[in-house]
């Protein structure tokens, strides 16, 4: 069976493809922070009958990251690699002239430190995979000029670039960077909690992020919710 390392894969997006993928067959390693949540959603995620690890714990130490890998090396190898988990560095998001630098450090270091960290951590065991994948979770803030989200909209536009570099030196992976369009999860609740307008749910818009997989498009950045449109 494929192998699959999701990390903030407690809830939201990451649990969502956590079972989207299970039921596809997918064996899965799953990360996240706190511990309890993340046991019931690799719970959830196994219910399929697929072989789920939870390893908790946070991503930006490196011993973590060695744990994930080293989960997937148990499981048999290594096919896809999710870099979701994410941090706003202010919740609320705030303007640029009071975004404190510690916030801006604190996502850099979960969204490209960590995210790049693991990468390296993981490459080995991609590049022996016949269709190792990574995906890099983006957000439309990394290319669009949004007031407030300019520290989180930075660290995912280094996110991105980082994932188009990877593409090129390696080019048997396919490396994606995906933006899954605005959806209801507790991290946007946490960036703009005055927002009440409904939002997809994750569930939703997983299956984009699953067509991916089955067509192996060329590397790039794609939009989550043009991948569902019928073509």
């Amino acid at each position: 069976m494929p192998v699959a390392v999701i990390t903030g894969a407690s809830k939201g997006l990451g649990r969502a493809l956590a079972a989207a993928l299970a039921e596809r067959g997918w064996d899965l390693v799953l990360g996240a922070r706190t511990a309890d949540v993340l046991k019931e959603s690799a719970g959830y995620a196994g219910r399929h009958g697929t072989r789920v690890v939870a390893v908790p714990g946070d991503v930006t130490d490196a011993g973590h990251r060695t744990e994930l890998v080293a989960s997937a090396r148990e499981l048999g190898g290594l096919d896809l690699l999710v870099n979701n988990a994410s941090a706003l560095g202010a919740e609320p998001l705030v303007r640029l002239d009071v975004l404190p630098v510690a916030g801006l450090r604190a996502a850099l270091e979960t969204n490209v430190v960590a995210a790049l960290g693991l990468v390296q951590e993981a490459l080995p065991l991609l590049r022996q995979s016949p269709a190792g994948a990574v995906v890099a979770v983006s957000s439309d803030a990394a290319a669009e000029a949004y007031e407030t989200w300019g520290g989180y909209g930075a660290s995912k536009a280094a996110l991105d670039h980082l994932a188009a570099v990877l593409a090129v030196e390696e080019p048997g992976l396919r490396v994606w960077s995906v933006d899954p369009g605005d959806m209801q999860t507790d991290l946007y609740t946490a960036a703009v909690p005055n927002d009440t307008d409904p939002r997809p749910s994750p569930e939703s818009v997983a299956p984009g992020f699953l067509r991916l997989l089955e067509e192996r498009p060329a590397s790039g950045r794609y939009a989550a919710p043009s991948l569902l449109e019928i073509r």
